[in-house]
């Protein structure tokens, strides 16, 4: 989306983006314990995150304008919510941070999108390497069908081309960071698809951070669960949010009131409010987003 990329630009933020996010996961992993560790919390142990900037953002399904000129930053660890009404665009330009959008045919973006100060749309970028760096957790759990629990979690490392890692270390972390190892340590090897709903989206959540992305990006990630496991994964948010920035779409109110710490309101494609989420929901600058929390309409 930028116009008349600098080659020695280009080459930079490439290398910026890479040889950034190598050094961190190099340091955070001669970091960690080598104990048994019992928490997520523990399991991840904080590190400065990453702030995602959105410019003049929109995106289109042809010649739809699915997304309207948004603006908006996502602070370094902490928690963001996209609430509104279905068809408003929030999974839309969630998507659009990672770059999964481009992939529907016909689908387009314009805009900027930085990770710090890095263009993600640069020409020079790696699309391959952008989903790395900002994983993405879907509405519904995906676990492989074919893999155990094991190969679940190390897919995305293999896929990555990692090299130099001990899978069976690694695959422990992002089990305990996603909060499941208890409950699989001894059946690593089951299929994936044997574990409970609530199992199989921490299972997935496992398997995105296990390539250690800087991003976690939730498309309702609760929205299929039951009120129990959906606890779990807000759990697992909270605690998630000391090592990466995360932002969250959801339909649920309390849910959004519960784990985010800033609340972005979309209606119509467009971005209405940005703010703090005890403000939004108890003094919204907008009637319209007043209108939605009440339930006047939505």
């Amino acid at each position: 989306m930028s116009a008349d990329p600098d080659p020695k630009e280009d080459a930079r933020t490439v290398s910026d983006i890479s040889t950034r996010s190598e050094q961190r996961r190099a340091r955070d992993r001669d970091a960690r314990p080598t104990a048994p560790v019992p928490s997520a919390a523990q399991a991840a142990p904080g590190r400065a995150g990453h702030t995602i900037a959105l410019e003049k953002l929109s995106a289109y399904y042809g010649e739809t304008r699915a997304v309207r000129d948004v603006d908006l930053t996502y602070a370094a660890n902490q928690v963001t919510a996209m609430i509104g009404p279905s068809g408003c665009g929030k999974s839309t330009l969630v998507r659009c941070i990672n770059r999964m959008h481009e992939e529907i045919p016909g689908a387009r973006a314009e805009g900027k999108v930085t990770l710090d100060d890095v263009d993600i749309y640069d020409s020079s970028i790696d699309v391959t390497m952008v989903r790395r760096v900002i994983g993405m957790v879907f509405q519904k759990p995906n676990p492989f069908p074919t893999m155990s629990i094991f190969d679940n979690v190390a897919a995305g490392l293999r896929l990555s081309g990692v090299r130099g890692v001990d899978l069976r270390e690694r695959v422990e972390w992002a089990l305990r960071a996603a909060g499941l190892w208890d409950e699989v340590k001894d059946r690593l090897g089951a299929p994936g698809i044997s574990l409970s709903g609530g199992q199989q989206q921490r299972l997935c959540i496992a398997r995105t951070i296990a390539v250690e992305p800087e991003v976690v990006l939730m498309d309702e990630p609760a929205s299929a669960l039951d009120p129990i496991a959906t606890l779990k994964i807000e759990d697992l948010v909270h605690e998630l949010k000391e090592r990466f920035t995360i932002v969250i779409v959801t339909h649920n109110m309390q849910q959004a009131a519960r784990v985010a710490a800033t609340t972005a309101f979309m209606l119509n494609g467009e971005l209405i409010e940005h703010g703090p989420t005890d403000k939004i929901f108890s003094n919204p600058n907008d009637s319209r987003t007043e209108d939605y929390i009440t339930g006047k309409f939505g």
